[in-house]
């Protein structure tokens, strides 16, 4: 039977008036949605959200929309938790359907879908994260990986001394030679070296092609992944190039495994254990997990120790506090030691406040929610990306008053304790800070970052005296701005010089006496 063409018209017409409604719903804020900004059709929030610098945006969204709110890009849904109690209640206790990722498209296709914190729990995610939690364990650490953190940071102060102005660079090989061993059996010795040189090069050009916002939210609107564009180009660049950096490494290790060269490290336990027992895993996903533990492992210990330095130089009153501190314990007989730490409480104020003031990730990475669920009445739908708003959650007045200086005595009472210690539990209110993430994807290594962390600071106090520097004309001091930082996924200060002084002859001699025994150690890593 031939349908009348009026009925034809009048069935096309509601086609199309239905195609128009459902279109106008994109980008639209469902009303049982945590509140926030207005939405614009088809975009939502889109349009706002900033090239760099989203952690600071999420603050100030939290200001006026509250401490859980929402976003719309196109029809994907993004939450943003600036709460305590909210992160505890929905990211730690019901982390069974808050600890997936979301689709991470250009990360994931950077590394061809092998990049453990980027991906989803799969099997091969948990592989890699238990060959990563039974190593950088505290028994691990404490019992066999502190020389090598212990030497490289010796070999950090000798170099202090002879190339002060040169600090920047130094910080950053010294975690990167830390990182390279324990995960490659190789020290990255000097500046020129391919372990701190061309993977630095690698890794700062990784972290910007995948900061939030220096791309389209394919994760969200997943067909403009198909449109071309300069950020597309950059990713398939970016693959080809990270590609090409890890695979050296593993020849570099394959060829000195050749040898006969078996080395104290990650990789070469796990290639020991996989050529026995079988491979969970591609050979690329395991050369990128073991670059993936560089990249973590060297720029996030990196960027901390340069802002505690540049905190420090701002505030001569806090070096003062913990010399007394360490005079009483060392004087200048000797280097504190790790061993050192409960009766120096005021070091790790020092390096609690530091990664509150200036957290080095200070939105986090996204979670994604796998089921419906809702908190305080709101709507959190099944598939929403979930940032942790850790930049607004440290300088949330209400736990932080006079947010902005830099005071390790508001972390008195934590200082007994990792922040590991604080990550767990339901005393959400009494947390240290966000620094390492919250939930079951808490980074992994922490308890290495808190060791290096302290001993560093430790060694540093104890050994120099920090300062903002002097006009070479006019001899004044030159202020340092604290806010001058990158914006990426780890944010870092901006090269920054600082006067650096010996505290006397004697811890110079002490600092001195100790490098052959360090470099002799070391050696075997060369």
């Amino acid at each position: 039977m031939l349908i009348p063409p009026n009925v034809l018209l009048a069935m096309a017409g509601l086609l199309l008036v239905y195609g128009l409604y459902r279109l106008s719903q994109v980008g639209k804020r469902d009303p049982r949605l945590p509140p926030g900004p207005p939405t614009t059709m088809l975009l939502g929030n889109a349009h706002e959200i900033p090239a760099t610098g989203l952690g600071k945006k999420f603050m100030e969204w939290s200001e006026t929309y509250g401490k859980i709110f929402s976003l719309k890009v196109g029809p994907g849904t993004i939450i943003v938790i600036c709460d305590r109690r909210a992160v505890y209640e929905l990211i730690d206790k019901k982390g069974s359907i808050y600890s997936d990722r979301p689709p991470n498209v250009v990360p994931l296709f950077i590394t061809r879908g092998n990049h453990m914190t980027m991906e989803c729990q799969t099997p091969s995610w948990r592989e890699k994260r238990t060959v990563v939690t039974r190593n950088l364990n505290p028994k691990s650490l404490d019992e066999k990986h502190f020389r090598v953190q212990e030497a490289e940071a010796v070999v950090f102060m000798n170099r202090l001394l002879t190339d002060p102005d040169r600090f920047f660079q130094y910080a950053r090989l010294y975690a990167s030679s830390v990182a390279a061993i324990l995960a490659w059996g190789f020290r990255a010795a000097s500046l020129d070296s391919f372990w701190f040189k061309d993977v630095g090069a690698m890794i700062e050009q990784w972290l910007e092609a995948i900061e939030p916002g220096a791309n389209p939210p394919v994760d969200l609107v997943p067909w403009l992944w198909y449109l071309p564009g300069k950020w597309k180009q950059r990713a398939h660049r970016m693959r080809a190039y990270m590609d090409a950096t890890w695979t050296h490494a593993r020849a570099l290790v394959d060829a000195r495994r050749d040898r006969g060269d078996r080395r104290a490290c990650m990789i070469d336990d796990k290639l020991d254990a996989y050529e026995k027992d079988g491979w969970p895993m591609s050979q690329h996903a395991f050369n990128l997990l073991f670059g993936e533990l560089m990249e973590a492992g060297a720029d996030t210990t990196a960027n901390q120790i340069l802002t505690l330095v540049l905190a420090l130089a701002k505030n001569p009153h806090v070096q003062e506090k913990a010399r007394k501190e360490l005079d009483a314990i060392c004087g200048t007989e000797r280097a504190p030691l790790f061993s050192d730490f409960a009766r120096l409480p005021y070091i790790n104020a020092i390096i609690k406040e530091g990664l509150r003031w200036r957290p080095t990730s200070d939105l986090g990475l996204p979670h994604t929610v796998t089921k419906d669920d809702y908190y305080n009445g709101m709507f959190i739908p099944k598939g929403s990306t979930i940032f942790v708003g850790v930049w607004a959650m440290h300088m949330d007045e209400q736990h932080y008053p006079d947010r902005d200086t830099f005071n390790p005595d508001r972390f008195l009472q934590h200082s007994s304790k990792l922040a590991n210690d604080f990550a767990v539990g339901p005393d959400y209110a009494n947390r240290d800070h966000y620094g390492y993430g919250a939930g079951r994807r808490i980074c992994p290594g922490i308890h290495l970052a808190e060791r290096s962390m302290w001993r560093i600071a430790a060694k540093l106090l104890w050994a120099f005296e920090f300062a903002e520097p002097l006009d070479p004309v006019t001899g004044k001091v030159q202020p340092l701005d604290p806010d001058a930082y990158t914006s990426a996924n780890l944010v870092c200060p901006l090269p920054f010089k600082v006067r650096i002084t010996p505290r006397s002859q004697a811890h110079v001699e002490i600092i001195k006496r100790e490098l052959a025994g360090a470099e002799e150690f070391l050696a075997q890593y060369n």
